[in-house]
């Protein structure tokens, strides 16, 4: 099932509509405004399933919708997502600020408290500024349509250093999938400081919809890095509300997962592609390891190397960092068998350079996608880490995050 990417051929997502408006949030932030606040609502009661950061520091709202998730997993009607503030480091008051501005929202749309979750990203460490909030709610319900229009302004506000928006569909035997996603840096596997929502209206039991989330996450979001740092605030989340009659259930499962994952894949690629100062996408390819586990510790050891990762911002084919970097990561391992490729051209083999045109090599760094292979010659198995490079503007945009 191909993924599309953008509104164009966006199918008809029954049941669902969405929302966004600027509630002067940012503003309140002494920022320039900007749409802020973003409502994702269904019709029906949803099965819902997430999977979050495994950051032991969990904003407000990851530890709200646990809850939630927890208690009430087929009963979702709505999501509520807010910019500007990350409503994380916030203590008892942004717990309760999360639970109000959910009250609201019930409120607001017609629905039980307990059927509505809440996300937020921003600056970690600030109160949500609770009047242009409630403000800001109450003014939602009018802005609710399921055009693509209004998937694209959902997809727009809840945006934060991302310079575009993210979104993809596809279908699956009549059902439909939507999904939106932020995130540009804090981006590391295990969930990354992102947020996503999938909508589809398939009927799934929360169950099974959980098992195909939590295997297209691993597959998907828990396989990209842009800085190496793992956010407060991360949240995947899928919505099924049933309602083109369309059922998911063990006979046909592993077709709508194939469909959930690809769609989860292009989503996590372009957080890469849109990374704070991004200027290559990278594709690291780890083979010839004894497992799959330790192929994905030694790539995110690569993908995180600050010197790995501003070689490839300088166009440098400096491949001795990507060995040493294989070496530090806690997997054993045997240099001499270690081979290494830039795109189709091999420049290591046993270890040890090959007489390679550093030219071309310089050619293949160079370029805006460059693919990876490092062979291990160890096994069998494999795994792939999406990465970027390391750039001037990264500093920048994060040495003023705030200011």
């Amino acid at each position: 099932m191909p993924v599309y990417t953008g509104i164009a051929d966006l199918p008809t997502l029954r049941g669902f509509q969405v929302g966004a408006l600027d509630a002067g949030l940012y503003a309140h932030f002494g920022k320039p405004t900007r749409p802020d606040l973003t409502l994702i609502a269904s019709a029906a009661p949803c099965a819902a399933a997430a999977v979050f950061t495994t950051n032991l520091v969990k904003a407000a709202p990851v530890l709200l919708d646990q809850a939630r998730l927890a208690a009430n997993p087929s009963g979702i009607r709505a999501v509520l997502i807010n910019t500007a503030s990350a409503n994380a480091c916030t203590g008892e008051r942004g717990y309760a600020n999360a639970v109000q501005s959910a009250a609201w929202t019930a409120a607001a749309f017609g629905c039980a408290e307990d059927q509505v979750l809440v996300m937020s990203t921003g600056v970690i460490g600030t109160q949500l500024p609770m009047p242009r909030m409630q403000q800001g709610i109450a003014q939602l319900p009018p802005q609710l349509g399921s055009t693509p229009n209004h998937w694209q302004a959902a997809a727009q506000a809840i945006m934060t250093t991302d310079t575009k928006p993210k979104l993809a569909h596809s279908t699956y035997n009549g059902a439909a999938l939507i999904g939106i996603a932020k995130g540009a840096g804090m981006i590391a596997p295990n969930m990354a400081t992102m947020l996503s929502v999938i909508a589809t209206d398939a009927q799934i039991a929360p169950l099974l919809l959980q098992e195909m989330l939590s295997r297209a996450a691993d597959q998907s979001f828990n396989r990209i890095v842009v800085d190496g740092d793992m956010s407060t605030n991360d949240t995947l989340l899928i919505l099924a509300n049933g309602t083109s009659g369309v059922l998911i259930d063990e006979t046909n499962a592993r077709h709508f997962e194939a469909a959930l994952t690809e769609l989860c894949t292009v989503l996590a690629q372009a957080i890469v592609r849109d990374g704070e100062g991004v200027t290559k996408f990278i594709t690291l390819q780890i083979s010839g390891a004894r497992s799959a586990a330790e192929a994905r510790q030694i790539g995110n050891a690569i993908a995180t190397s600050p010197l790995v990762k501003t070689a490839f911002y300088g166009g440098d084919p400096n491949w001795g960092r990507i060995l040493a970097a294989a070496g530090r990561s806690g997997i054993a391992l045997d240099p001499t068998r270690l081979a290494l490729w830039y795109n189709d051209l091999q420049l290591v083999a046993d270890g040890t350079p090959l007489n390679y045109d550093e030219g071309r090599a310089k050619l293949h760094a160079q370029q805006a996608e460059v693919v990876v292979r490092l062979d291990l010659g160890a096994g069998d198995a494999e795994s792939v880490i999406w990465t970027c490079d390391l750039s001037h503007d990264y500093v920048s945009i994060n040495g003023h995050y705030r200011t």
